[in-house]
């Protein structure tokens, strides 16, 4: 194993480095936890006690297992099962503890998985898209569900008894979380039909309102509320609520029995979200500005935000304990991921290689037309100017961050430099600079692109004669837009599970994406075919210049497989340079080696064409 990792390139040590994800303990049984880790070459599920140290695995599939719950007890895992990455499946559960038969007793360093201890956790319920779940003290859960026929059904299973539905809507929904006493239900709703500004609504397990949170005024304001959770505490109704008020995320804590509303008023600039101290009496805060995260503590006696040190970077997610201590999951752009603790140490170090560290970022703020762009840039040894890589993000509603990737870094490591610009669209620049991608969807992007494309090339960073344009998902989809739109721009496209052709990808996706569609789009494909057009990668095709990779999973069900295979064909009927990868996932890899294979190839395919 040492003279294997030895040999391996610095790039593919960052991808086979054993990783943990930040653990999830059980609210009543805080020493048994659940976390996620690659230690196998598959990311799987591990159950963690605590007080003991043993570890398991828990799950063990082909194409690997991340959706996991632990009851509140900590005596069963839920876990969805899904087919090859496909999304659509049921929820299975097996019990923390699997007894002395010696089945899935491995740890990190093992790679059996469980024999025999899976059992349907809702039987009675067909496979769908999940929806959300939320598990009960007394053994009660909630299970969402979506399918294209019913839209959102929301679901009450009770020991040893049938699902009763409490909520059906067309429109997207979740669950979002269970009260302490397991009596009230808070979930988020599209049902005035913006997917990408939710309500809020309480129920009683037998269907009831008992209250409503709407900010959007039935569809008529762009302001969008989330569960963060109920008061962990018997007797306090109170729910942590994220809105945006004030033009970015904050928290308010809402009492849905009284209507009172506690507003925090954090003064803090960027996004915040919270979660409760496990006694109710404080929140913990994770503050997010500019690409980088940091946390603090909101006490509720004294009104007052005190600072929880951590390194500079991103904190990707953190839970306060019992004993008051708080554990996170840290990392920058040029140090590996760590789950640490403000007691101290790391808390879960898996065994093996530690990835290699990176180049850290530099920030660019560039001018746009919508507004200053913030650009996140990774320069390798050398002198500039650099063949570059602009790797752009998916989402849309999501942001590259000061985190480790090993994606970018293998780049850097071939002396390339990497750009990443949070265009808008983007979250955590503010509510109008997410709500701004309307209507000319993907073109508004890229002129973000175009304009920090133009100040790497003006300020000597990028050779304008080797720059890739590169993503996965919906950065897939500006790839190959941009390759269309833009096509004296770029000399390389590299797309991954890309949306190709905006029409057939929106009649074959998940509802849940059809919904989101339609926000971004204002309808369907048969209301507004002209924006369907303007914003479909298909429609710009033929003035593609550029040799073009394209990677997709076969069971893809965010940016299926049709649509991409009509991409490929008109490439092909015009003999243009491109080559596709096929694989037996879904929506990415979870796979590690499949991953390497990947970025291999495309790291192979842009030295080629960038001779």
């Amino acid at each position: 194993m040492n003279q294997m990792a030895g040999s391996m390139p610095e790039w593919e040590k960052r991808f086979r480095a054993p990783r943990v994800s930040l653990p999830d303990w059980a609210e009543d049984a805080p020493e048994r936890a659940l976390f996620v880790s690659n230690a196998t070459g598959t990311y799987e599920l591990y159950a963690w006690d605590r007080a003991t140290g043993a570890q398991r695995q828990v799950t063990d599939r082909p194409n690997g297992t991340t959706d996991g719950v632990l009851s509140l007890d900590g005596e069963w895992i839920w876990w969805f099962s899904d087919t090859d990455g496909d999304e659509f499946g049921v929820w299975m559960r097996q019990p923390f503890t699997p007894g002395e038969s010696g089945a899935g007793t491995s740890g990190l360093s093992g790679t059996s998985g469980p024999s025999g201890l899976d059992e349907p956790a809702a039987p009675g319920l067909a496979p769908s898209y999940p929806a959300g779940l939320a598990l009960g003290r007394d053994g009660t859960a909630v299970v969402g569900r979506s399918t294209d026929e019913d839209g959102t059904t929301l679901h009450v299973v009770r020991p040893g008894e049938a699902p009763v539905e409490i909520y059906r809507h067309r429109e997207s929904a979740g669950v979002g979380d269970l009260s302490y006493d397991g009596t009230l239900l808070a979930i988020e709703h599209t049902e005035h039909g913006d997917a990408m500004h939710s309500a809020l609504r309480v129920l009683r397990l037998d269907g009831s309102v008992v209250a409503e949170l709407d900010d959007t005024e039935g569809g008529t304001r762009e302001l969008g509320l989330e569960v963060l959770g109920f008061a962990p505490v018997a007797g306090d109704s109170r729910l942590l609520v994220g809105h945006q008020r004030r033009g970015r995320w904050e928290p308010v804590v809402w009492d849905p029995l009284t209507g009172e509303e506690t507003d925090l008023a954090v003064e803090l600039p960027g996004d915040i979200s919270a979660e409760w101290y496990p006694d109710g009496s404080e929140l913990l805060i994770v503050h997010s500005f500019e690409g980088r995260s940091e946390l603090w503590r909101y006490d509720f006696a004294k009104s007052a935000l005190i600072e929880v040190e951590t390194p500079a970077g991103t904190v990707s997610g953190a839970t306060a304990r019992p004993d008051r201590s708080v554990e996170y999951l840290w990392s920058s752009a040029a140090e590996p991921p760590r789950v640490r603790s403000t007691a101290g140490g790391v808390v879960l170090d898996p065994p093996g290689m530690t990835a290699p560290a990176s180049v850290p970022v530099e920030d660019a703020w560039v001018e746009g037309p919508g507004g200053r762009i913030h650009a996140l840039v990774q320069r390798p040894a050398g002198e500039a100017p650099f063949p570059t890589v602009f790797e752009i993000h998916g989402g849309p509603t999501w942001h590259d961050s000061d985190a480790f990737a090993a994606g970018p870094a293998a780049w850097v490591d071939h002396g390339f430099a990497v750009v990443r610009v949070n265009y808008r669209g983007s979250t955590g620049y503010g509510r109008e600079w997410t709500d701004a991608l309307k209507h000319r969807v993907g073109l508004i992007e890229l002129e973000d692109i175009a304009a920090v494309r133009q100040w790497a090339v003006d300020s000597g960073l990028a050779d304008p004669a080797k720059l890739v344009l590169a993503g996965g998902s919906w950065g897939g989809y500006l790839t190959l837009l941009g390759l269309g739109t833009q096509p004296d721009a770029w000399a390389v496209g590299l797309a991954a599970v890309p949306v190709a052709d905006y029409v057939t990808a929106y009649h074959d996706e998940m509802e849940a994406l059809k919904a989101m569609d339609r926000t971004l789009l204002g309808g369907t494909p048969e209301e507004v075919p002209e924006r369907f057009e303007a914003s479909s990668p298909l429609t710009y095709v033929d003035a593609v210049r550029a040799p073009v990779y394209i990677s997709a999973g076969v069971n893809d069900p965010r940016c299926p497989i049709r649509q991409v295979e009509n991409y490929v064909d008109r490439l092909a009927a015009r003999g243009a340079v491109h080559e596709v990868y096929r694989y037996d996932a879904g929506h990415g890899s979870l796979v590690v080696e499949e991953r390497i294979k990947q970025v291999r190839l495309e790291l192979d395919f842009a030295t080629r064409h960038l001779k």
